[in-house]
């Protein structure tokens, strides 16, 4: 799948969810797929889902539909590349850090650990899922040594404006961001989602209360 056009943000935050359904579908022997029936399990249109399979050059055959099997070749490839994985660093090793890091050793796709950094005496020193627990002043050597594209960030608020521009400069040009705080504001030039848990409670809470 190839094109021309850069695919807009809505189409590509998409893209995880159409792998793990078709992933099911291979896993139950199924050969092909066509887009109303994507469109049910993805709760959208069939004309929608021929759009953005057509942002990456559009693959399916009149009255055929799609291929399983070559949707998800075509789409581990665009969500993970060449397979090599994205070296990546947490910053906060707390609860919330433990949990996210136990994630990304084990079920993670595309990322590779390399280090945990904290400021916590209690904490430096011991590991995560085999991942050592350096201490954040280690932080600027261990960049300049290893080179990693990604940073997690699980600390307070406070802590990752302090520290977000030093890992820019260091060469991090992507984050992911648990701090309660927006850093795609301060760091256009970079790719930052920001996960904020407490938007999502907010939002079942809304629809709870408004059924």
């Amino acid at each position: 799948m190839t094109s021309s056009n850069k695919p807009a943000l809505p189409v590509i935050r998409r893209l995880p969810k159409y792998y793990r359904y078709l992933i099911n579908m291979q896993q139950a022997g199924e050969k092909n797929v066509s887009s109303s029936e994507l469109s049910r399990m993805m709760g959208t249109t069939a004309s929608q889902v021929r759009q953005d399979f057509n942002c990456f050059g559009g693959f399916g055959q009149q009255g055929i539909g799609y291929k399983v099997d070559t949707l998800v070749t075509e789409i581990r490839h665009l969500l993970f590349g060449d397979g090599q994985p994205l070296p990546t660093i947490l910053v906060g090793a707390g609860r919330l850090g433990t949990a996210v890091s136990q994630f990304l050793v084990r079920d993670a796709n595309g990322y590779s650990l390399l280090a945990a950094f904290d400021n916590n005496p209690e904490l430096v020193g011991k590991t995560l899922g085999g991942i050592p627990i350096r201490h954040v002043d280690e932080l600027r050597s261990f960049c300049s040594q290893y080179h990693p594209q990604v940073a997690v960030l699980c600390l307070p608020r406070e802590g990752a404006t302090q520290l977000s521009s030093t890992l820019v400069e260091m060469g991090v040009k992507g984050f992911w961001n648990f701090s309660h705080y927006d850093l795609s504001v301060d760091y256009p030039q970079v790719m930052v989602e920001n996960v904020h848990l407490g938007d999502s409670l907010m939002s079942l809470g809304y629809h709870m209360r408004n059924l």
